[in-house]
């Protein structure tokens, strides 16, 4: 399918002032910087002397980022612990120009915390700090409450869940009676704990390793993967389903019956950290400034193949992202 230039344009010129709700696990991504030139004594592991130090956006604070990128206003739901890195990821949110009403610190839990080392441009290791208990009745009750007080203002929701407590059985149901309620977009980045949760929502978006453990099947062909999603679409009644499918790009079932597959357009893999957060980003802010489910995906999946070629996560380029998408489809006009 090609979009085009015209209705590209219409498209990203209505991203701008689009409000996104993202609701999920908030996390701070912590990059140690550095260079290899030894081997331990104390074991066979590489000794990385670190140069540089910084502190990202990750989970749904990186979902947040890229829809601030692409030129959207990002309203944060979530919880940080009362700690050093709370205060951190808090402060980093709130100069990132975020609203930060949204985010609720809770004494009994540490904020997630993922370090990861990087040496020569290489991911080394990744040490996490986290806790992943369900957030407490009381914690639930404020997300809803705060999120209702904003719900006519929100042209999307994003429910990022990555099994860290944050989403639970009790929200996933309060989350979508409410957007359904109101007509708002509810799209879903799901893991494996509360997979079958997620009834009407409008997008339900799993990648290949949760479908398949979530279902109990190898997806090994197109065959596979037409019954994944019809057997996703019979259990949860999505208005649509996509699976993310890493190199092979991403398959996409309607409500209507319609299947098909979009493959990858990234050009090199560098990191394929935070690009399933740029993708649901890409995605839900795509549909909200008007675009069609099939135009959405095809926005969504270039924006993912050209985060990978980035090390460690970043947020999409809104600019790259138009040029790439010009580039692509002068690319395949000029082919056929």
């Amino acid at each position: 399918m090609l979009i085009p230039e015209k209705r590209l344009a219409e498209i990203f010129n209505n991203f701008e002032n689009k409000n996104i709700g993202i609701i999920g696990d908030l996390m701070l991504d912590r990059y140690l910087w550095g260079n290899v030139s030894r081997i331990s004594p104390e074991a066979p592991v590489p000794i990385v002397e670190i140069d540089e130090e910084s502190n990202r956006l990750g989970g749904a604070a990186n979902v947040a980022n890229n829809i601030k990128s692409l030129g959207g206003n990002a309203k944060i739901y979530g919880v940080i612990g009362d700690d050093d890195d709370g205060k951190i990821l808090f402060n980093v949110l709130k100069n990132s120009g975020f609203e930060v009403e949204g985010v609720i610190s809770d004494k009994t839990r540490p904020t997630t915390v993922k370090t990861r080392v990087i040496a020569h441009k290489q991911h080394v290791v990744r040490v996490d700090r986290e806790n992943r208990r369900e957030i407490s009745h009381e914690v639930e009750t404020k997300i809803l409450s705060i999120l209702r007080t904003h719900i006519s203002d929100l042209d999307a929701v994003i429910i990022e869940d990555y099994n860290k407590g944050v989403v639970t059985k009790n929200l996933i149901k309060g989350i979508i009676e409410l957007c359904n309620k109101n007509g708002v977009i509810v799209n879903v980045d799901p893991k494996y704990n509360n997979f079958f949760e997620y009834k009407n929502v409008t997008v339900f978006k799993p990648n290949r390793k949760e479908t398949e453990d979530a279902l109990g099947m190898k997806l090994t062909n197109e065959e596979s993967y037409r019954q994944a999603t019809d057997r996703i679409m019979e259990l949860l009644r999505a208005n649509s389903i996509i699976i993310t499918r890493g190199e092979e790009g991403m398959s996409i079932r309607m409500n209507g019956g319609e299947f098909f597959t979009i493959p990858t357009t990234a050009r090199k893999v560098a990191d394929v950290s935070g690009a399933g957060d740029t993708v649901i980003s890409t995605l839900t802010i795509a549909m909200a400034a008007g675009a069609t489910v099939q135009e959405a995906a095809i926005l969504a999946n270039t924006a993912g193949g050209i985060v990978c070629g980035e090390v460690g996560i970043v947020p999409i380029n809104k600019k790259e992202l138009y040029q790439v998408l010009l580039e692509d489809m002068n690319h395949r006009q000029r082919r056929k």
